[in-house]
C-alpha cells in the first residue's frame, strides 16, 4: 500500500510570498534613501535658497544697459548671501487690457512653483537698487522679533485717516506679508511674502480677473488696498513696515501732504517711484548716481 507524498505547492508559495514581500520591502527602502539624498518628501533640499528675488522685466520700456545694470545688483545681493533671482518679463503673462504693473502678480506666484521649498520671496520693482549688501531678509525684516519692532500697529491702511487700521495685537510671528507705505497708501513696489497656502490665498485673490476688470486708478496697488480693508483674512497676516526699511525713494514727493521716506545712506532700498512718467526724469538718469554708491557698497 502507497503513501501519498505530501505536496510541496504550498511551501512553494510561502516561500514565493516571502521572497516578493523581502524585494517589496527592499525598493521601499531603496526609494527612502533616494529620496533623503535628494531631499524629497520632508525638508527642503540641499541648495534650497531661503530667499528668491523677483523682479519683473519691461524690455522696451529702458535701455539694454539699464537692465543689465538692475539684474548685476540682484545677482550680487544673492550670491553674497546665498539667494536666488527670478527675472520674469512682462511678456510672459497673458494680461489682456490690463496695465503691465499687474504682472507682479503671476510673477510672484511663478515663484512659488518654481521654487516650493524657499522661505521667503520678495518682489522688488524694477526700477529700483539695492543699495546695503549686508542686510538680509530674514533678520532685517521678516525675524519674529524683528517685525514685531518694526510693525507699524493700528495704521490707517490708506493714509491719513482710513476707517480700517492694521491690528492692534499682531505678533511678528504671524506676519506673512510685509510691505511698506508712502503718502497715498500701500506701496507694492517692494514687498516680501512667506512661503504657505495663505500667500497663494493674497496673490490669487489679488490677480482676481474682477479686480483687474475694475479698472482701478492705480491698478493693483488700489486692488491691493481695497482688498486688504476688505478681507480680515489678509489684514490679519499684514505688516507695515517703516518705509525705509526696504522701499525709501529717490526724491520727495511733490505734493505737501503725506509722508514719504527719502533715501538716506545706510538705507536697504531704493525706489526711483514715477520715474517712468513723463513728468519725472528718466529712470536711467536718475539711477546712476545711486548706480555707482551701490557698486561700491558691494565691493567694500
Amino acid at each position: 500500500m502507497f503513501t501519498a507524498r505530501a505536496s510541496k505547492a504550498p511551501l512553494f508559495r510561502r516561500s514565493r510570498i516571502q521572497f516578493l514581500v523581502l524585494c517589496a520591502l527592499g525598493v521601499s527602502t531603496l526609494l527612502f534613501i533616494i529620496a533623503k539624498i535628494l531631499g524629497f518628501g520632508g525638508g527642503a533640499p540641499p541648495g534650497t535658497p531661503p530667499v528668491v528675488i523677483i523682479t519683473v522685466i519691461d524690455p522696451g520700456s529702458q535701455s539694454k544697459q539699464y537692465i543689465a545694470d538692475i539684474k548685476e545688483n540682484r545677482e550680487q545681493y544673492a550670491k553674497k548671501h546665498g539667494y536666488a533671482t527670478f527675472f520674469p518679463t512682462v511678456n510672459d503673462y497673458p494680461l489682456g487690457d490690463s496695465p503691465v504693473s499687474w504682472s507682479k502678480l503671476p510673477a510672484m506666484r511663478h515663484a512659488l512653483t518654481n521654487f516650493p521649498y524657499t522661505e521667503y520671496y520678495w518682489f522688488l520693482d524694477q526700477n529700483a537698487l539695492i543699495m546695503n549688501p549686508n542686510l538680509k531678509i530674514e533678520t532685517h525684516i521678516m525675524n519674529p522679533k524683528r517685525m514685531d519692532a518694526l510693525m507699524i500697529k493700528d495704521q490707517s491702511i490708506v493714509p491719513p485717516d482710513s476707517v480700517i487700521k492694521t491690528f492692534k495685537h499682531l505678533k511678528g510671528q504671524q506676519i506673512h506679508f510685509s510691505i511698506t507705505q508712502d503718502k497715498d497708501g500701500l506701496a507694492p513696489g517692494s514687498f516680501i511674502v512667506r512661503n504657505g497656502d495663505w500667500s497663494k490665498f493674497l496673490l490669487d485673490t489679488w490677480f482676481d480677473p474682477l479686480y483687474r476688470s475694475y479698472n482701478f486708478q492705480k491698478a493693483e496697488r488700489h486692488a491691493l488696498e481695497h482688498i486688504v480693508q476688505w478681507h480680515p483674512t489678509i489684514l490679519s497676516r499684514l505688516g507695515i513696515v517703516p518705509q525705509h526699511i526696504m522701499n525709501s525713494y529717490s526724491r520727495a514727493p511733490t505734493a505737501t501732504t503725506g509722508k514719504t521716506e527719502v533715501y538716506k545712506e545706510g538705507d536697504f532700498v531704493v525706489n526711483f517711484a514715477g520715474c517712468d512718467t513723463t513728468s519725472q526724469p528718466k529712470c536711467e538718469d536718475e539711477a546712476k548716481p545711486f548706480s555707482k554708491k551701490w557698486r561700491q557698497a558691494f565691493s567694500s
